[in-house]
């Protein structure tokens, strides 16, 4: 049987091969017989799988774990599932490659880091550079590894990196443009924006987020991404209009109470700071999207775009 990627599974093909289990919940059907509801991954997409009459006294598969299992695609509601007839835990002596079981940044961790910390060393005012540095200090090394979404975009290992450095590539062209705004304001809103995500989601170091925090039940990241910016400035005996900038651009960086922020932005570094977010996050989304949808066909609908999205051809030849 050919081994296929999840993100070439379709309808009716058959399937064999070593996933990674996102989540699993034992459940009852109709008739109140169990079965189990999982949520199956590799590196190029994810994909929904039902394992009927289960065995009560089964354990269920560990979120985090490998398995191999063997089934048929089908479609339900719209969307791919899988329905296993066979399944195993994973072996040490089985040849598994995790680099082919997680989604992962494109670029290496250390890179991306290295891009950051530079820049914040070309700050010129030396209170944001210290507040950022403060703030990557506090992310510690989870920033390494950690996702930025548990399913929308960025939802890989190292994505909380790989979305901060391209919206800093982002924002050092929009400067090119926009002279006049603040720089090290700017840039230092863009590194910190999101950290407080590491307090927000549970997250192992595949980048597999199982679920939110207390934290991030009660808070969410853009509150906590304030109190750990004012513990960083206690500390560090900065206080004024920069500390007080920075806390409105994590504030506001999701522009509208609809999507969690309680101010739009209201001067321009913060209001550039939303957009940013917001084409990044988007266009990850699109990247992801189409890479998972054949050429001249249509998606199904994105919850998080609220549409479809089209795979362009780009060539009329097919026409």
């Amino acid at each position: 049987m050919e081994n296929y990627t999840v993100c070439q599974l379709q309808k009716d093909m058959r399937y064999e091969g070593f996933l990674l289990v996102r989540s699993a919940d034992k459940r009852k059907d109709v008739k109140g017989n169990d079965y189990v509801d999982m949520n199956l991954t590799d590196r190029t997409g994810e994909i929904n799988c039902k394992i009927w009459n289960w065995d009560p006294l089964e354990e269920v598969p560990e979120t985090g774990s490998a398995v191999k299992v063997r089934g048929t695609i089908q479609e339900y509601n719209g969307r791919l599932q899988l329905r296993v007839e066979k399944w195993r835990k994973s072996t040490p002596e089985d040849p598994v490659d995790m680099s082919q079981l997680v989604p992962c940044a494109p670029r290496k961790p250390e890179d991306m880091l290295k891009e950051i910390r530079d820049t914040v060393a070309s700050f010129t005012s030396e209170n944001l550079r210290r507040l950022t540095e403060g703030m990557l200090e506090t992310a510690g090394g989870n920033l390494n590894w950690f996702p930025a979404a548990q399913r929308m975009h960025h939802a890989e290992r190292s994505g909380l990196l790989h979305h901060t450095s391209d919206m800093l590539r982002l924002a050092k062209a929009m400067l090119e443009v926009y002279p006049w705004l603040n720089r090290d304001l700017l840039l230092a809103g863009v590194i910190i924006h999101d950290l407080g995500k590491i307090d927000e989601l549970k997250s192992d170091q595949a980048g597999n987020v199982t679920d939110y925090t207390r934290d991030g039940q009660l808070l969410g990241h853009l509150v906590r991404g304030i109190t750990n910016l004012n513990r960083v400035a206690d500390r560090l005996g900065i206080h004024g209009e920069s500390v007080v900038l920075l806390e409105h651009m994590l504030l506001s960086h999701h522009g509208e109470s609809e999507y969690g922020s309680p101010k739009a932005p209201m001067f321009p570094e913060a209001e550039a700071l939303h957009w940013l977010d917001m084409m990044d996050a988007r266009m990850n989304t699109m990247k992801g999207v189409e890479d998972k949808t054949p050429d001249g066909a249509f998606s199904e609908k994105i919850f998080s775009l609220d549409r479809r999205v089209y795979h362009p051809k780009y060539t009329d030849d097919a026409e």
